[in-house]
């Protein structure tokens, strides 16, 4: 006959423990998740998020003439187009 020891030591404290763990790890690792996947800055005009600033079309086009995207003749053509639809004081 073999005998057999069991430690019943608080096992039903661990049946109660153990739900509760896996989900603080759960949690962890969504947190971790997020934390790795989104930008560390907050901006709170944009959702909480840090938003690049947007170019103006000015910008843009001397950043592409800068750049050697487009020639003199049409960065010249581009910026009068675009001195013509400025909104003005009125």
């Amino acid at each position: 006959m073999s005998t057999v020891m069991y430690w019943d030591g608080g096992g039903w404290a661990w049946m109660a423990f153990m739900p509760l763990l896996w989900v603080v790890l759960l949690g962890l690792v969504i947190w971790a998740v997020v934390r790795l996947t989104h930008p560390a800055g907050h901006d709170s005009s944009s959702h909480g998020w840090k938003q690049p600033p947007r170019e103006t079309p000015k910008e843009i086009l001397d950043r592409r003439f800068a750049c050697g995207e487009i020639d003199a003749a049409t960065y010249t053509e581009a910026r009068e187009r675009l001195a013509a639809h400025e909104p003005g004081p009125r």
